[in-house]
């Protein structure tokens, strides 16, 4: 391939590469849609009061409603809720409605014929009857509005000054009452304090399943297909690009995009919408996933390192009890020691270790080896009286120095020349291994002797025993904040250095 192919490749891969960054930008944008038009739907009916209206009541209801900015509050309903009651099933209660519908039509007779004419009287009639009933049926329990009704019933009783909720109704709606008092403390008074209240009551039909009807799913449903067509897609292009991957495997590759499908648990979706939000770059999940990492170490991590730490030293005290670890059993028989090679790996190492010292180490420190054996057999000839008889002869002062270093390198280059020729040598190289191998038996088998061998498992026993205690109690005392931030710092950097190793 030559360098245009190369580059017209690495283009086409790039671009695919946008493209499919774009493709998992726009699914994670509609997933967290969906995710907040779930919440939005969890939430609604308990928090419908605010949707209803726009505002909260203060200090138990006792206070007047508050207008929030979100909504207006030109009108007593709001367009949230006009559009939304429908998909929950929920519709006006008919007993508040009607009750409400009583008021405003006693509004507009006053109006028009004053609060003590026929009419109005009529309706304050039904107004009366119906605060009674209302009273003894309580319409707001279906709905789990009963504090409403108890917030209206104290509303009444204090601003009327009675006991009972019955007579400060029965004494609100008389023509006397109303006529004698102005409309902020009659009428208007209840279209600012109590009606509110009365708008919050609902009904709500049960379904043929035992629940209250719910058109949610019918809104989620296009979600779910399209998230159902998206999995099938990943599943077959995961099953293909992957050896060995079947359609079992793909689906369980990305498990969580099945939470966006089964119409239970919605909330669970927010698992799913968040990974995508990370894999497509629109959320940076790294100082999250960091943190959460470093809190399961910090918490699991001592426990994690001191059950692995016992456990291994448990097991090599185990080990050398039963006599199974090699040179602490006496008989190689009854060692359930198990060979996965058929060498015996410490000859092996011994034979290496030897070659070593004799092909590489011997010849670099030779001309000090000369030099150290000069000096000692200088040292030696000059205490004996024929040398130093020697010395004081002419012409022969110069022959223990020149003797001692003809002698210490005969030796050493001798001892060398013997110790590599025994392993060139066949003969030589038998004899080494015999003698290696008879050192070792020896060895073994005095070292397998009853009292030796026992007094060895003891030592090691306790020994270990004070490395079990000693090690786990540092890492308990030890500050694995601090360990961790050690970690992070090399991790910093080491990544400074590949930053630097780059440019």
């Amino acid at each position: 391939m030559n360098s245009a192919q190369r580059i017209i490749k690495r283009s086409t891969l790039k671009g695919r590469n946008r493209w499919m960054l774009l493709y998992e930008k726009g699914m994670a944008l509609i997933a967290l849609s969906n995710l907040c038009l779930v919440l939005f739907d969890l939430s609604y009916v308990p928090g419908r009061d605010f949707w209803l209206q726009g505002r909260v009541q203060v200090f138990g209801g006792f206070g007047p409603p508050i207008p929030l900015p979100i909504l207006s509050t030109e009108t007593s309903r709001s367009p949230v809720t006009d559009l939304y009651d429908p998909v929950k099933g929920i519709e006006p209660n008919p007993d508040t409605q009607q009750y409400l519908e009583l008021v405003d039509e006693l509004r507009q007779v006053t109006l028009r014929f004053g609060v003590e004419s026929e009419p109005a009287r009529q309706i304050l009639f039904q107004l009366r009857a119906r605060s009674n009933e209302l009273i003894d049926t309580n319409p707001f329990q279906a709905a789990g509005k009963t504090g409403q009704l108890a917030r209206i019933l104290n509303l009444m009783r204090e601003h009327m000054q009675e006991e009972s909720a019955r007579a400060a109704f029965s004494r609100f709606w008389t023509p006397q009452y109303l006529a004698s008092v102005d409309p902020e403390e009659g009428i208007e008074f209840f279209q600012i304090r109590l009606r509110p209240l009365f708008e919050t009551n609902y009904s709500r039909p049960i379904g043929e399943s035992g629940n209250p009807v719910d058109f949610f799913p019918v809104l989620d449903f296009p979600f779910v297909l399209l998230f159902g067509l998206e999995f099938l897609l990943r599943t077959v292009v995961i099953s293909r690009r992957y050896t060995g991957v079947n359609w079992l495997d793909a689906m369980l590759w990305r498990w969580y995009d099945a939470l966006l499908l089964i119409p239970f648990w919605r909330w669970l979706r927010v698992i799913p919408v968040t990974i995508r939000l990370g894999q497509s770059q629109l959320l940076n999940l790294e100082r999250v996933r960091a943190q959460v990492s470093q809190g399961f170490v910090t918490h699991f991590a001592e426990d994690l390192t001191e059950v692995v730490v016992v456990r291994v030293i448990n097991q090599i005290q185990g080990s050398i009890q039963r006599g199974s670890l090699p040179l602490l059993s006496a008989t190689n028989t009854l060692r359930d020691y198990i060979d996965i090679n058929e060498i015996n790996e410490l000859e092996a190492i011994a034979n290496l270790l030897l070659r070593i010292i004799l092909y590489q180490v011997l010849p670099q420190v030779q001309p000090d080896v000369e030099q150290l054996l000069r000096y000692n057999l200088d040292s030696l000839l000059k205490q004996l009286p024929a040398m130093q008889t020697l010395e004081r002869l002419p012409g022969l002062g110069s022959l223990p120095t020149q003797l001692t270093q003809r002698l210490a390198t005969e030796l050493t280059t001798t001892t060398y020349k013997t110790l590599t020729g025994s392993f060139e040598d066949p003969v030589g190289s038998k004899l080494t291994a015999q003698l290696t191998q008879r050192f070792g038996e020896a060895l073994v088998r005095e070292l397998t002797q009853q009292h030796a061998l026992e007094e060895i498992r003891s030592l090691l026993r306790d020994l270990l025993e004070e490395i079990k205690i000693n090690y786990v109690e540092r890492l308990s005392h030890e500050d694995l904040e601090e360990v961790m931030e050690q970690t992070r710092k090399l991790r910093q950097k080491a990544q400074q250095l590949e930053k630097a190793r780059d440019t």
